[in-house]
C-alpha cells in the first residue's frame, strides 16, 4: 500500500523480525549450530548490496550467541528463539519444508508495536520478516503506518507450532486475522510449500503475491497478470534462508529502481547462492562488486523522482535478457574462480579475464 506523499518520508527499509538460534540434525546427529531467522539472512543481503539505510527490530534474550551488525533488543523474560531442523532420509518430500521436519524449541517474546515507538521517520519500505509467529497483528499495522510499501514473508502470518514438540506447520491465511490486511500490504512472498495455505486468486487481488518455487525459480502474481521468473543453478547444501535472501534481494533490487520481474531475478540469484552454505552465507566480495556494477548500469536510466515507481512495473524490462545474461556472467564467474582457487591466469582461460 502506497502512503500518501509526505515531507518526513525517507528512502530506507524498516526489518522487523527476531534472530534465531538454528541447530541442524541429520540421521540423528547434530550437524550444524548457526545464527538463525529471516532477518539475519535479510541483513546480509542488505548490507552488502542495498544503496538505502536500513533499521532493524529484533528481540532475542540474554543467551543469544552471536555478534551481529544490528544488535537486537534483549528480553528480560524469555529466552532466544530456537529451531531444530531434521534432515533424516526417512521424512517424506510431501512434508511442509520437503525433507526436512522443523519443529520450534523456544520462543523469545514478540515483537510489540511499542518497540517501534522510537522509531520517528517513515520508511520507503517495510519488511515484515516473522519466523516463530514474533509479529503480532498490531505490529504489522504499526509497520503499515511507518512505511510507504509493506513486504510480508506469510510464513510469519501462517505457521503453527504443535504444542507438545512444536513441530511446525501450517494455516490457511484466510482464517487469520492477518488475511483482512492484505489490501493495505504492497507485497507477499510465500514458498512453493506456503503457496496452497494463502488461496493466491484471492490474494492478488490485493496485493502482489511472489512464490519461490526453489530450483524452478519464482512466480509473480498480481491483479492483471502473471510471469514466471527464471532460476540459477545451485548446488544445494542447506535449503535454511534461501527464501530470505531471495526476499532481501527483490527488495534491493526494487531499491535500486528495477521493475519487479528484474528484482526478482536478482533474488533468484542470491537464493541460489545462499543453499550452497550451511547457515548466514558469506558472499564473494568479488561477486558482490561485480552485482553492484550490474545495478549500477541497470538502474541509472531511472535514478530520481522515476524510481519509486518501479515498485509496481510487472512487466519485464527491455533490458531483462541483457540482465539475465549479465547476472549469468557473474555466477559462472564466481564457480570458476572456486574451481580454480582464486587462480585468475586458470580462471581466464574459460572466462575470458584479462591479466
Amino acid at each position: 500500500m502506497l502512503l500518501d506523499s509526505a515531507p518526513d518520508l525517507v528512502s530506507g527499509c524498516l526489518v522487523v523480525g527476531n534472530y534465531c538460534h538454528d541447530v541442524l540434525h541429520r540421521d540423528g546427529l547434530v550437524i550444524g549450530e548457526t545464527l538463525g531467522g529471516a532477518a539475519s539472512f535479510i541483513s546480509n543481503v542488505l548490507d552488502s548490496l542495498s544503496p538505502s539505510p536500513t533499521r532493524y527490530v529484533s528481540k532475542v534474550g540474554a543467551d543469544f550467541a552471536y555478534s551481529v551488525s544490528h544488535p537486537p533488543l534483549i528480553s528480560a523474560s524469555s529466552p532466544t528463539t530456537l529451531f531444530h531442523a531434521h534432515f533424516p532420509d526417512s521424512i517424506s518430500e510431501t512434508g511442509y519444508h520437503g525433507d526436512r521436519v522443523l519443529k520450534r524449541v523456544r520462543v523469545c517474546d514478540p515483537i510489540y508495536p511499542s518497540d517501534l515507538l522510537e522509531l520517528k521517520e517513515r520508511f520507503e519500505i517495510g519488511l515484515a520478516a516473522g519466523v516463530a509467529g514474533e509479529i503480532p497483528i498490531e505490529t504489522l499495522e504499526r509497520m503499515i503506518e511507518l512505511c510507504r510499501v509493506v513486504f510480508v514473508d506469510v510464513q510469519g502470518l501462517i505457521r503453527s507450532f504443535d504444542p507438545e514438540d512444536g513441530t511446525v506447520g501450517l494455516v490457511p491465511l484466510k482464517s487469520t486475522p492477518y488475511f483482512d490486511l492484505l489490501p493495505q500490504i504492497g507485497f507477499l512472498k510465500a514458498s512453493s510449500d506456503e503457496a496452497p495455505f494463502v488461496d493466491i486468486e484471492e490474494a492478488r487481488k490485493f496485493c502482489c503475491v511472489v512464490v519461490t518455487e526453489g530450483k524452478d525459480g519464482c512466480r509473480v502474481y498480481w491483479k492483471d497478470g502473471e510471469l514466471h521468473v527464471a532460476p540459477f543453478p545451485a548446488n544445494q547444501v542447506d535449503p535454511t534462508g534461501a527464501g530470505d535472501s531471495f526476499f532481501g534481494d527483490l527488495v534491493v533490487g526494487l531499491l535500486w529502481g528495477l521493475t519487479v520481474p528484474d528484482a526478482a531475478l536478482l533474488g533468484n540469484l542470491l537464493g541460489s547462492v545462499t543453499v550452497g552454505q550451511v547457515g548466514v552465507p558469506q558472499f564473494d566480495p568479488v561477486m558482490l562488486e561485480n552485482l553492484k556494477q550490474v545495478l549500477d548500469s541497470m538502474a541509472a536510466p531511472r535514478k530520481g523522482s522515476d524510481a519509486n515507481d518501479a515498485l509496481f512495473k510487472f512487466q519485464k524490462s527491455s533490458r531483462h535478457d541483457e540482465f539475465q545474461a549479465s547476472l549469468q556472467e557473474i555466477v559462472k564467474l564466481k564457480t570458476c574462480f572456486e574451481l580454480s582457487n582464486g587462480d585468475v591466469d586458470k580462471c581466464g582461460n574459460c572466462c575470458d579475464i584479462e591479466n
